[in-house]
């Protein structure tokens, strides 16, 4: 198939891609770890910075494939869709970086069961981020278009149901939160890991066109 023919002997976008889903992975479960552990300074403060560590390590990557998209005679896929796609996952290692370092800088005083919630929610979507990724290597062999495909729609929902987290977790916040400022605080944790899940619903999307037009 043509997808398949025009894959560039020089070329390792895929690699690329699938290197940076793993670093998201990385700064997605030491952010698990450290909700888990926010009782612990040290170790709060041990996986912010692995969670530092692995976004810098995925801007290394981002950089590495546009610089690749402007040398590379050929490449798998548009060239505009890979300088989407990988910026787009960018973000939500982006994303991850913040929320670790919101939740210092804010000085959040507890971790409540909308925080966990939501930082499961953000984890199953990186989780599904790297499962899609890993995939687009093979949109052109049967039945990978499909599988890819699966993947997008297990995303898709996973961000409804964060959108529904935020909404309940807003509610309970607004009614029962006595502190103005504990308020403030947790109402923009909140709202960054579910903007997690938004963001990986974007990957998600862009992913899906990819496969609809290239499989």
């Amino acid at each position: 198939m043509l997808f398949a023919k025009l894959l560039p002997k020089e070329g390792n976008f895929f690699d690329l891609f699938n290197q940076h889903a793993q670093y998201i992975l990385t700064a997605a479960h030491a952010f698990g770890h450290l909700i888990e552990h926010y009782d612990d300074e040290a170790l709060c403060r041990q996986y912010a910075d692995e969670v530092d560590a692995a976004e810098r390590a995925a801007d290394r990557v981002t950089h590495e494939v546009n610089r690749l998209i402007h040398t590379t005679f050929i490449t798998p896929i548009d060239r505009e869709q890979i300088h989407h796609l990988i910026n787009l996952m960018d973000d939500v290692a982006d994303l991850l970086q913040d929320a670790a370092e919101s939740m210092h800088l804010y000085d959040v005083r507890r971790v409540t069961p909308e925080v966990n919630q939501l930082t499961d929610l953000s984890i199953r979507c990186c989780e599904q981020v790297a499962h899609a990724v890993g995939l687009l290597r093979d949109i052109a062999r049967p039945g990978g278009a499909e599988a890819a495909l699966k993947v997008c729609e297990e995303i898709d929902r996973l961000e409804s149901e964060a959108d529904r987290v935020l909404r309940s977790a807003m509610s309970k916040l607004f009614r029962q939160e006595p502190d103005v400022r504990e308020l403030i605080k947790l109402r923009a944790i909140y709202e960054l890991l579910e903007t997690v899940t938004d963001k990986c619903e974007d990957v998600a999307n862009q992913i899906e066109g990819i496969v609809l037009e290239n499989s």
